[in-house]
């Protein structure tokens, strides 16, 4: 029976009596299946004679149309990215009760809409239907990268009618386009008999999970793009250079903090590093390609797991993040070659090396930047099949108990390195990306950056202590040092102790209020925040799940991120900063123009602004998770009173629009400012009168008043928070705030620091957002701290004017050399 004709099909006799079952004619023989689509009274099938049900089905819950998790499952089992898609038309056919469900991909060469996956047309269609941009509902959707949704589809007047399709007795139509950004991938379209079937949560539905599919689909393309390869040999092993010898301590830049022990093991010294064979090959083994075939299902079995635990754990920002893994493992020019040469006589180590060596040389010399991306995942898989390989009774295969070494990370490979029990990252270069030592830092993994390449001399497997509080390395650790660093371990441990024991409300030794807010940068963070007696959420950075995947999240998806965090805290309140791209923040499936100087090019609300289609789905899913519980909204990198007014301005659009919806949300939001600007200290008064709170984010603002990348390793020693004029802005907006009763919070490092404490609280801060792990502390240090005090001393270091006379003042063992990398 031909896939098209009935998608997912199963003998009769375990029908369930709400689901329609027909029988299908073929040439041998009359068998009667069950639909895993359901139809209903009316319909005709020209492939097949309708049978009896009830017809009192209903649509499943968006929910459960929208669960990636779905999605991911099938994806596991299926065998090619035809067969996965054709799996996705029948499922979400069933879910959404509709007669037909298609998915057309853009052949890049062409700019035409294939027909690659459908249930309910012609089947011969598939593969052979072709669609120009802009013809028919489909092709015009994609064109104008917007839904269209009909309840009488031939009224449309881009309707086309294809003969031989079978789709003339549907008049309900839906097509999404799939995108990545703003990149045309393909359509997703149902369609039923019934008309006007389709509501709009439907169209939601479907743009939910037409936005999960675009990141499987964008990488099996990447992989289609390659075929035929180049098979030039790239599988020589470079002859490694002399090792660092002896105890070594490298002084680098705290990235994430924690200490971890563990033995090195090198992702790249560059993109193009080929993949090293272990050892001499082994001689001649007749058992060679059982033992391949067996590393190999290893190999995706242990991927798979890691994909579901990633999915339960992470669902904010994982989704289907190990797809990529899992596509190359299957493609026959990669797992068939290695075959191949074992067949050939080659043992299976050297053909996992040669191939995965020859994948690397073409992945990292692509000029598409999406293949470029790959390269990690390609010498993933590599180590994990050579591993696996090995016999070794670790049925994981990970990063287990290694302290990785490479140039560069993107944040989707930090989540895999942290799936798979990395100890620590090291970064080998002039500096760590923001983004990625805040996400290390959620995932609690301990990341450094060392500019010195002789790390990458080192002999895999080299004993190293990595302490990501200091920024520094220990190379070869002696006992005495292991000893130390167990001790501050086992000394952190207690935090969770301490705070079990401090009061929900803190206060000064003479009484007065402080609020201690957590930052958090995945749903995940928020249990960590509520166990350490967070009072609420002063920041939750939007961009991570933008970030972390390969695809725009849609509205629903963003809609249920916000909407757990608002649950999850219980009545607290949860401030939420808009979307902060730009600088070291990129969306690789955004193209935006290189920038010479991207910290002050094109960047949070000027980015935001610039495109609406980013910011109003974002501000709908905001307003409408805001009914869950007390929620803020704030605008990062304000520069002007204008500023404000435009973002202001959509949110109410956004309002109106989800009214006229009849759409749950909140009316009236509470609607702030970051001040991280000099231009927006110097306006505080008129940001104070018009917004409704105002957020100093003391790390950009070090930044852009002292004109210092904080990402810069060779500048870091400018980099002063205790410098006369960034104590005295910050001193500046507080007395903004309070002239029109504004309340004025501060986070970044400064909030975390104790040493900073009296000062903040003395200027007449009194709500402080920071890293949950650092709240117990902070909390006791403020029962020690009498007001009267801390004022005096506030008024004292804003009469200097040196920075050595204010860390003197505030108790600063030394100026600050490290690179605050932490954010906003």
């Amino acid at each position: 029976m031909a896939r098209g004709d009935a998608g997912r099909l199963l003998p009769a006799g375990s029908e369930r009596r709400s689901r329609w079952h027909f029988l299908h004619l073929n040439r041998t023989s009359s068998v009667s299946f069950r639909l895993h689509c359901p139809l209903r009274p009316g319909m005709l099938m020209r492939h097949g004679v309708l049978a009896y049900t009830d017809g009192g089905m209903k649509k499943d819950n968006v929910d459960l149309i929208c669960s990636v998790g779905e999605l991911a499952g099938i994806f596991e089992k299926s065998q090619s990215l035809d067969q996965f898609l054709q799996q996705v038309v029948s499922t979400v056919a069933w879910h959404m009760r509709a007669a037909v469900c298609s998915v057309y991909l853009l052949h890049r060469g062409s700019d035409k809409l294939v027909l690659t996956a459908n249930q309910g047309l012609n089947p011969a269609a598939v593969g052979t239907l072709r669609l120009r941009l802009g013809e028919g509902i489909v092709g015009t959707a994609v064109r104008e990268l917007r839904a269209i949704r009909e309840a009488h589809a031939r009224n449309n007047p881009h309707f086309k009618p294809i003969p031989d399709l079978d789709e003339e007795q549907y008049e309900a139509f839906l097509v999404v386009p799939i995108l990545r950004g703003s990149q045309r991938i393909g359509a997703l379209v149902v369609q039923d008999p019934q008309p006007n079937y389709f509501d709009e949560n439907d169209e939601k539905a479907l743009r939910a999970i037409a936005a999960q599919l675009a990141s499987t689909i964008e990488n099996a393309n990447l992989l289609l793009s390659l075929h035929p390869r180049d098979t030039a040999d790239t599988s020589a092993v470079p002859t490694p250079a002399k090792p660092l010898a002896g105890y070594q301590f490298l002084r680098g830049i705290a990235a994430s903090g924690g200490f971890a022990q563990g033995v090195t093991t090198v992702l790249a010294a560059d993109a193009t590093e080929p993949l090293a064979l272990p050892g001499k090959p082994p001689l001649a083994d007749p058992q060679a390609p059982m033992a391949f075939e067996a590393a190999l299902a290893r190999t995706e079995a242990q991927i798979s797991r890691l994909q579901a635990d990633m999915e339960e754990k992470l669902a904010d920002v994982a989704s289907l993040i190990f797809s990529a893994h899992l596509l190359i493992l299957k493609d026959e020019p990669f797992s068939g070659e290695m075959r191949a040469r074992i067949q050939r006589g080659h043992c299976p180590a050297t053909a996992v090396v040669e191939v995965v060596n020859e994948f690397i040389h073409l992945f990292s010399q692509s000029p598409n930047a999406g293949l470029r991306e790959k390269v990690l995942d390609v010498k993933d898989l590599g180590h994990r099949l050579l591993r696996n390989l090995s016999g070794s009774d670790d049925d994981q295969a990970d990063y287990r108990g290694q302290v990785l070494i490479a140039t560069n990370v993107l944040p989707s490979d930090l989540l895999k390195l942290s799936a798979q029990q990395a100890a620590a990252v090291v970064l080998v270069g002039s500096g760590a990306a923001t983004h990625l030592s805040v996400l290390a830092r959620s995932l609690n993994l301990p990341m450094v950056v060392v500019n010195d390449r002789r790390l990458f001399d080192l002999p895999e497997g080299t004993p190293v202590l990595v302490d990501g509080n200091q920024g520094t390395l220990f190379i070869r650790p002696g006992l005495e040092v292991a000893e130390h660093y167990e001790k501050l371990k086992a000394a952190l441990l207690k935090v969770e102790v301490l705070a079990a024991t401090l009061p929900p409300e803190t206060r000064t030794a003479d009484g007065c209020r402080v609020r201690l807010l957590a930052n958090i940068n995945l749903v995940s963070d928020v249990s960590v925040a509520l166990r350490l007696r967070a009072e609420g959420v002063g920041l939750y950075r939007t961009e991570f799940p933008f970030i972390v995947r390969n695809d725009l999240p849609s509205e629903e998806e963003q809609y249920r991120i916000y909407a757990a965090i608002v649950r999850e805290m219980h009545g607290r309140e949860v401030t939420f900063r808009t979307l902060d791209i730009g600088g070291d923040k990129a969306l690789s499936y955004f193209p935006i123009v290189n920038e010479a100087n991207p910290f002050l090019g094109l960047r949070a609300i000027r980015f935001s602004l610039r495109y609406r289609e980013f910011f109003a789905p974002q501000l709908r899913a905001l307003l409408r998770a805001g009914v869950g519980g007390p929620m803020r909204i704030m605008f990062p990198m304000i520069a002007s009173l204008d500023d404000f007014l435009a973002a202001r301005d959509v949110v109410w659009e956004c309002v109106a629009a989800l009214k006229h919806e009849g759409i749950p949300c909140i009316e009236a939001p509470v609607l702030g400012v970051m001040v991280e600007l000099p231009a927006a200290v110097e306006i505080a008064e008129d940001l104070a009168r018009e917004a409704e709170f105002l957020s100093l984010g003391s790390n950009d603002l070090v930044q852009y008043m002292l004109a210092v990348d904080r990402t810069n390793a060779r500048v870091a020693d400018f980099y002063r928070p205790d410098h006369p004029a960034v104590l005295r802005a910050l001193s500046r907006v507080v007395r903004a705030g309070q002239r029109f009763n504004r309340p004025v919070s501060i986070c970044g490092d400064m909030a975390g620091n104790p040493k900073f404490l009296p000062f903040l609280l003395g200027i007449g801060l009194r709500s402080l957002s920071l890293d949950a792990r650092h709240i117990p502390a902070i909390k006791q240090a403020v029962t020690g701290i009498r007001l009267t005090d801390a004022e005096a001393l506030a008024a004292r270091v804003l009469q200097l004017g040196r920075c050595t006379d204010i860390a003197r003042e505030l108790g600063l063992e030394r100026p600050p050399e490290e690179v605050y990398t932490g954010s906003p």
